[in-house]
């Protein structure tokens, strides 16, 4: 009874979150994403969540262990000097094809939605390797989710739930219940990782261009956006041909239409 009880509150509170997500404008991606981490904090008992957005690139270094999946943008709730650090040192020893069993195992499912605790993934005597030493205890981490939303065949949605030492281990309840949360909003991760240019163009939107394709989903004309970021109207304007020419459309209503699901 208490089981039930337990999933029916889960239930609510995740319905509750989906449409405080649908109440975010396209133009509010980053708020969207920053309030979507937290009540998943909320929800799993976690003291800290990752966002990646991950691709699958065509040039990758023969027999590449994960198929030339490599995340291209890396978003902690709360972010941190030793975190940023564990995050750089990771993507270069996958450039040198150093990869740890959990990245491969997770990768072996693209495709298809998953969701898996550290545990789901290894055995465990992986919790005695220096890999979970380094990168999990020693960024304060004891057990994390990993959940992959696949958006299309080339691009991927990863989140990481983490939870603190002084916690217990994930529970499959509590895997299941980030796993219901994150598979009904499918069109929140498909307008994140365009958000980011990353599903349609290899190389991510730079900053600059993300702060001017949120002003350009508002409506606002490129002199408008100028003035309302402080730099000329030339500059936006190119800005604005580099965001049309990433996300291969030509004009502002076909790159909405990106973001209504018009397009593929």
């Amino acid at each position: 009874m208490e089981a039930k009880m337990m999933k029916e509150d889960n239930s609510e509170f995740i319905h509750t979150l989906w449409d405080e997500l649908a109440d975010f404008d396209v133009a509010r991606a980053d708020e969207a994403l920053t309030h979507l981490m937290g009540r998943l904090c909320t929800l799993a008992g976690a003291w800290n969540i990752t966002w990646m957005g991950a691709v699958r690139l065509d040039a990758t270094f023969p027999d590449d262990p994960i198929k030339g999946w490599r995340p291209r943008v890396v978003h902690h709730l709360y972010p941190s000097p030793p975190l940023d650090d564990a995050v750089r040192e990771q993507m270069d020893k996958l450039e040198q094809g150093v990869v740890d069993v959990t990245t491969i195992r997770n990768v072996e499912g693209a495709g298809a939605f998953r969701a898996n605790r550290l545990c789901d993934l290894v055995s465990p005597e992986w919790f005695e390797l220096p890999y979970y030493r380094t990168y999990y205890q020693g960024v304060g981490t004891a057990d994390s989710i990993w959940v992959a939303f696949p958006v299309n065949k080339d691009a991927e949605s990863w989140f990481g739930i983490h939870r603190a030492p002084d916690h217990p281990h994930f529970a499959e309840a509590e895997r299941d219940a980030v796993a219901y949360a994150l598979r009904g909003i499918k069109w929140f991760h498909r307008q994140l990782m365009l958000s980011h240019g990353l599903l349609v163009a290899v190389t991510p939107l730079t900053p600059a261009e993300r702060r001017v394709l949120h002003l350009l989903l508002t409506g606002l004309s490129e002199k408008l956006i100028a003035a309302e970021l402080d730099r000329s109207y030339h500059s936006t304007h190119e800005c604005v041909t580099s965001i049309f020419r990433k996300f291969g459309v030509n004009n502002r209503a076909s790159l909405m239409a990106l973001w209504l699901g018009q397009v593929s």
